[in-house]
């Protein structure tokens, strides 16, 4: 076992800060997203402030997201292609886990590409495709709960809980403020925002805090010789 796959090299701890900070962006975003829109909309902040910062935090999670592609596969450790970046579960370093990135990642493509081409698509068409950004986001939770060999760190596992809390604390005032009508929509978001911590909390307990998950979640026996 050498001592980069001890210690990880410097593009492996790139890739992990900006996939890091791209999931803590997304949760605000979609955080942002969810307590401001329809009756939830701030009174002391115009719509055009709020909007400007929902783009903004949109365009940094992208922007980290690219950072986190590109270290990720020139890192030689796990030797993935740049096709895996967009096509999912082609991988054979955790292909499942990668996989889910790999969704996200294209969820929140299409929503950067419809945007700009919203005057061209319309509205209706354009909000269709933005709602995906909320499935984007338990997706990368999972990818990075999955992929990641420090998730049983106790400060990322913090991180992990902070972006629930935040998510479901944001679902839960938008279904507060939300008033009567649509309860089947409204019960359907109760119970996907409640349903992720619990399915994560027993994916985490099952899977990357038991010993020897490293091993089991990958398929190549470059993991096998020896993980992060």
């Amino acid at each position: 076992m050498t001592t980069l796959a001890l210690t990880g090299s410097p593009l492996w701890y790139a890739g992990r800060v900006g996939g890091t900070l791209a999931l803590i962006l997304l949760t605000a975003t979609v955080v942002l997203g969810i307590a401001s829109g329809g009756r939830t909309e701030p009174r002391r902040i115009g719509r055009f402030e709020v909007g400007l910062l929902h783009r903004n935090l949109s365009l940094l999670t992208v922007v980290f997201l690219v950072v986190h592609v590109v270290t990720v596969v020139l890192d030689p450790f796990v030797h993935l292609s740049w096709a895996v970046s967009v096509v999912p579960f082609g991988a054979s370093y955790r292909p499942l886990w990668l996989g889910l990135g790999t969704v996200a990642l294209d969820l929140l493509l299409a929503v950067l590409v419809t945007s700009a081409l919203r005057r061209r698509i319309g509205l209706r068409p354009w909000k269709a495709v933005h709602r995906l950004a909320y499935a984007a986001w338990p997706l990368a939770l999972f990818h990075s709960a999955g992929t990641g060999t420090d998730t049983r760190l106790p400060l990322q596992l913090w991180l992990y809980a902070a972006c629930l809390v935040s998510v479901v604390g944001a679902v839960g005032w938008r279904l507060v403020k939300a008033g009567p009508g649509r309860v089947v929509g409204r019960l359907v978001a109760a119970v996907a925002a409640l349903a992720v911590p619990v399915v994560l909390a027993e994916f985490l307990a099952a899977g990357p805090l038991q010993p020897g998950w490293a091993q089991r979640a990958a398929v190549t026996t470059v993991l096998l010789g020896g993980g992060r």
